[in-house]
């Protein structure tokens, strides 16, 4: 049994300490929102973000910071990637040398351009940082539906460790070194999950959709690997298969924010009737990462010097007020090419 500290009481953190718990670990959960606290101490239950998924009656519940790490031989950090930096600079003093942090969350840092893993490594030196991805809503997670997911860390003995803390009979868990890839596929899908659910909402189908989500892995993989990251992270489960899933899954919040603003919603509000993404965003009700990413990755795209259309295509839907039918006519009528430049013809 080890004693693990899930930082962040959002969906997915309280999926994967319930999940801890069933497999015999000793699970604290820390929020910074006192009001949060008291209803998982009163209730054993999220209600707002997990409805419906009870936790145990001995898992502790705390917004002392200082003591949910102390004495913890895990941290789970599973914040959203915005809070991620402001949480990892309040929990450095209490982290010990060597102590494992487990990023759970995926983003790319708007300002720095980096993953959460480094962003945590500079403001926690002193731990041992992981990270776990894949495709696996909490939703799901919470209730034991099968899923499978990859632990990625610096060294093979780390990864292990993770596996061994959270593998059971619903929840399979691999093991990669490649982390940069791992948290690129994960925070990137996002971006192209925003642009899969504006063709929903515009009333697109199933060949449109197929299109985004195969066209959207190449720019991914493009990027990745002129990053540094390995081809097959992105043709395995943190790549294509999050994707996938974000992109098709009712339970995705990008999916959904995405389809909102293929209704109608823009990040401005340019006419009376069309309401904000601000509004698209708190309809949905928890963050949604792909907003927050968009912009970091176009700056990834210019920096390494790739071609990413559709994600340049989806900040000009968020930022620039472009209508998202116009996007989609955008990329359909580029220059023509063939699909993989690398194949040579015969004759």
């Amino acid at each position: 049994m080890a004693k693990v500290t899930v930082i962040g009481a959002g969906s997915w953190g309280i999926a994967l300490a319930k999940l801890l718990h069933t497999n015999g670990h000793k699970v604290t959960v820390w929020s910074i929102v006192e009001s949060e606290i008291a209803m998982l101490r009163e209730r054993h239950e999220h209600v707002d973000k997990l409805p419906g998924v009870k936790l145990p009656e001995d898992m502790e519940f705390t917004t002392d910071l200082g003591a949910s790490i102390q004495g913890r031989e895990v941290l789970v950090l599973a914040v959203p990637s915005v809070f991620t930096r402001s949480t990892a600079k309040s929990m450095a003093p209490f982290v010990t040398d060597g102590q494992m942090i487990v990023c759970v969350a995926k983003g790319i840092e708007e300002d720095t351009l980096m993953t959460i893993s480094d962003v945590v490594e500079q403001e926690i030196p002193q731990a041992d940082v992981a990270v776990m991805c894949g495709p696996s809503h909490a939703e799901e997670v919470g209730i034991g539906l099968p899923t499978t997911v990859v632990a990625g860390a610096r060294s093979k003995a780390s990864a292990e460790r993770i596996q061994d803390l959270f593998m059971n009979e619903v929840f399979r868990v691999y093991t990669s070194p490649d982390m940069l890839g791992m948290e690129l596929g994960g925070s990137l899908k996002n971006v192209i999950a925003l642009a899969a659910g504006m063709a929903d909402g515009l009333g697109y189908g199933d060949n449109t959709k197929a299109a985004l989500i195969t066209r959207g892995i190449a720019e991914i993989a493009r990027l990745a690997v002129a990053m540094g990251a390995k081809l097959e992270t992105l043709c395995g489960l943190t790549g294509i298969g999050d994707l996938i899933v974000t992109c098709e899954s009712k339970h995705s919040r990008n999916r959904k924010a995405g389809m909102l603003i293929g209704q109608g919603y823009t990040m401005q509000q340019a006419m009376d009737e069309v309401k904000s993404m601000k509004e698209a965003m708190d309809e949905v009700q928890m963050v949604v990462e792909g907003v927050y990413s968009a912009k970091a990755a176009l700056a990834l795209a210019k920096k390494y010097d790739t071609e990413l259309p559709i994600i340049e295509e989806v900040n000009k839907v968020l930022f620039a007020d472009k209508p998202a039918k116009e996007a989609v006519k955008d990329l359909m009528i580029r220059e023509k090419r063939p699909e993989h430049t690398q194949l040579e013809w015969e004759s």
